[in-house]
């Protein structure tokens, strides 16, 4: 098939876990035919404005904000910045004259897509979650495509427009061949013959994840004699962990075998070392780790729309593919279970059996010809 040059507008985000899937279609319809034109629109202030020009591609802010849960001042405004938005994103779209617009979720999405149906542009969006986001339902109903992640989406969205893709995930995310677990040993100088555990709480870092880590350690490190740890506490978290890892190797607690970081330079040689995962359960995160055929263990976190990182982890703990443990619980229960779960190696072998079952690898080449069916 010949992929003629098209116009893109590519919009949402608000979190890594939008961004990144955005990011890949763009990168997927330029592989494609490198003459294609792409436009991001995103909401001012968030981590996409930084995020998408550092990838090499041109951004429009529009003063959208999402509603605040608890009654608040800012959520005043909110009528007039959506009007705002809409008015924006229908001046983006005459300049830009896009074949077609892409909405990620977020709130970011709403004002451009629903902009774009209004004006006739053909639309298709992207849901990465197992519960789909008010954003996006609303904006199903028009969609020309809607492509999803998991299966019984439709119950969200019309039966006859859904194309079950997956989530589009960094390409260097794969099975871990014996090869890429001596170069994973060797960069994280990690001891080949011990076990090991990934902890990873995001770029943010995670709250929960970091106190679970802190109290396994002040206890001192219960049944983890021969573990060790690669643990992303987060940006955030990183001076406070920072003060209790010092104060921990001054009261004697073996603390040697555990490394922390804000940030991981090389998430597929983190996730090649690891032997057990313990992870928040967004939808980019569970697609890599699908990708990665980990056995893992979720902790949903519980501040995000519809609870929907809960229903993203049931998907996989309803097909033995992974565990989970409650938000609530995680402070006494889960480095318990992680110790409990390495150890196990029959158990650590299905839950990798079934995950692998699970991933969706091409998703992002889904997705554009998802694109080019509707453009026709």
């Amino acid at each position: 098939m010949k992929y003629r040059k098209i116009r893109a507008i590519i919009s949402g985000g608000g979190t890594g876990g939008h961004i990144f899937p955005a990011l890949s279609i763009a990168n997927k319809l330029k592989e494609l035919n490198p003459e294609t034109e792409i436009l991001f629109v995103g909401a001012d202030g968030r981590m996409e404005m930084e995020k998408v020009p550092a990838a090499g591609y041109r951004i429009e802010g529009l003063p959208i904000a999402g509603l605040q849960r608890k009654l608040t001042l800012a959520n005043l405004a909110l009528p007039f910045k959506v009007i705002k938005s809409v008015r924006m994103a229908k001046k983006l779209i005459r300049e830009f004259k896009p074949d077609i617009a892409i909405g990620v979720g977020g709130y970011a999405s709403a004002p451009l897509l629903w902009a774009a149906g209004k004006m006739g542009i053909p639309t298709l969006i992207q849901e990465q979650n197992g519960y789909a986001g008010l954003t996006n339902k609303i904006l199903g109903k028009k969609a020309g495509s809607i492509c999803v992640a998991y299966e019984g989406m439709e119950r969200f969205f019309p039966a006859d427009r859904i194309v079950i893709s997956g989530n589009p995930i960094r390409s260097e995310i794969v099975p871990a061949t014996e090869a890429m677990k001596a170069e994973a040993y060797r960069f994280y100088g990690l001891d080949p013959q011990k076990k090991h555990i990934f902890v990873v709480g995001g770029s943010l870092g995670s709250g929960t994840l970091n106190n679970a880590m802190k109290k396994w350690i002040s206890d001192g490190c219960p049944a983890g004699e021969d573990i060790e740890v690669i643990w992303q506490c987060g940006k955030y978290y990183k001076a406070s962990v920072d003060a209790f890892m010092e104060e921990a190797e001054k009261a004697g607690k073996p603390v040697k075998g555990i490394q922390h970081s804000d940030f991981i330079m090389r998430m597929d040689l983190a996730y090649a070392a690891a032997d057990v995962v313990i992870s928040r359960s967004g939808a980019s995160s569970v697609s890599e780790l699908c990708a990665a055929q980990k056995a893992v263990i979720f902790v949903p976190s519980p501040n995000v729309a519809e609870d929907h990182q809960t229903h993203n982890a049931m998907a996989l703990v309803r097909k033995d593919a992974a565990m989970m443990v409650k938000d609530s619980d995680a402070a006494e229960k889960l480095m318990p279970a992680a110790c409990a779960l390495i150890e196990d190696v029959e158990k650590t072998a299905l839950l990798e059996k079934n995950i692998a079952k699970l991933a969706l690898r091409d998703a992002a080449m889904t997705i554009a010809d998802e694109v080019y069916r509707i453009i026709g």
